[in-house]
């Protein structure tokens, strides 16, 4: 039996939406896109939601609409693809990484504020695996700061891993006390539109800054100068970027928006199943989800001795596997140009050097399941 890490849950409905795209003649950004914006907007709850080409893009805009400057500061935690510290180099600003949690894989809250300097201007939690980061206890910290040093501090959610997420009880997306939140449709994630992203937010202001920069600063976007009641007449009116979304991706989205309830409902049967084959087994340390938040369970990840040598073995039974992530202070590139201190992520690094991440994808059947749950006990013992 060969079974893959992931695979994208696609159906004909989906071809069907994009050939249908195809057929009417708007390729690049056009009414799929517009309705796609409008129907996430209304399935999360906020009040604006502008769609992209990746989450990169996203965090990128984000970080431009909160006025990210050269030298500024943005604290992340050190465990998140390198995507979410990237784009707080491309400002010349820096990277700050904070260790995480042991149990959930999110950033340590309990770390965050000895971080903080006057350079501070942002702060991005990243819902590790879908579940959703300590967001009560960072508003607190942000709300104090605010207090005492009149310091604005933004919050930016990397949402890569969280649809659909809750935190207690208000979707990922529209929790009132965050700028922006940025969510990604890349071929992996729980909603693929094969490349893609989005950002939400509450503020008008924002979201204005953010259409204008994802198509060159341009001062109106392609469907409406090209639209019958457009005109060819445009500005620019920023030094924007090219980070549109095109009609083929969201007639995609549109597709598997409709789905996510139905979805996560399939992985979070899987993760029951895990969790009830490994519960009690000593080599397995299975994840922990925080009981005033549901994951979205984008992610399966257990922790395990001789991860490695585990990964492999288990490859050779046809079972492929992942790990998430390899901590950016490891990446070469950071820890020559920022200086990152291998000792100062204890937790990050033990995590990484244990976690193994199990096919979680919602076309997993019965059968392939129960392979998976007895090669796992088989390799790592019982």
């Amino acid at each position: 039996m060969q079974i893959p890490f992931h695979k994208t849950h696609t159906s004909q409905e989906e071809i069907e939406a994009v050939v249908e795209a195809i057929k009417s003649g708007w390729l690049t950004m056009g009414p799929k896109v517009v309705e796609f914006e409008e129907k996430f907007k209304e399935y999360i709850g906020c009040q604006e939601a502008v769609c992209l080409n990746s989450a990169t893009a996203a965090l990128h805009l984000a970080l431009k609409a909160i006025g990210l400057q050269r030298g500024d500061e943005v604290i992340l935690p050190t465990n998140t693809f390198v995507a979410t510290a990237e784009v707080v180099t491309y400002f010349d600003a820096v990277p700050v990484l904070c260790d995480i949690e042991e149990d959930t894989h999110n950033i340590d809250v309990s770390k965050i504020e000895a971080l903080i300097t006057e350079k501070t201007k942002a702060i991005i939690p990243v819902h590790f695996g879908g579940q959703p980061c300590d967001m009560d206890e960072i508003y607190e910290i942000v709300s104090n700061l605010q207090k005492t040093k009149s310091q604005k501090l933004y919050i930016i959610e990397d949402a890569a891993h969280a649809i659909p997420s809750y935190y207690k009880g208000v979707k990922i997306g529209n929790l009132a006390r965050t700028d922006i939140t940025c969510f990604s449709f890349y071929a992996t994630k729980t909603l693929s539109t094969g490349e893609g992203g989005m950002a939400t937010t509450n503020n008008s202001d924002y979201a204005k800054n953010i259409r204008v920069n994802r198509l060159h600063g341009i001062d109106r976007d392609a469907w409406d100068r090209y639209s019958a009641k457009g005109s060819w007449y445009y500005e620019i009116v920023d030094n924007g970027n090219k980070y549109n979304s095109t009609d083929i991706n969201a007639a995609l989205g549109l597709v598997q928006l409709k789905k996510q309830e139905e979805l996560r409902e399939k992985r979070t049967k899987i993760a029951q199943k895990y969790i009830e084959a490994f519960s009690g087994n000593r080599n397995i340390e299975l994840p922990v989800i925080k009981e005033d938040r549901e994951t979205s369970w984008h992610l399966f990840v257990i922790k395990v001795e001789n991860r490695d040598s585990v990964i492999e073995e288990l490859k050779s039974r046809g079972i492929s596997c992942s790990v998430h992530f390899i901590p950016v202070h490891k990446h070469p590139y950071y820890k020559e140009k920022y200086g990152y201190i291998d000792s100062d992520y204890p937790v990050a690094n033990t995590v990484f050097g244990k976690s193994l991440s199990l096919p979680i994808y919602p076309d997993l059947s019965d059968e392939e399941i129960e392979y998976i749950i007895q090669n796992v006990i088989e390799v790592v013992g019982i």
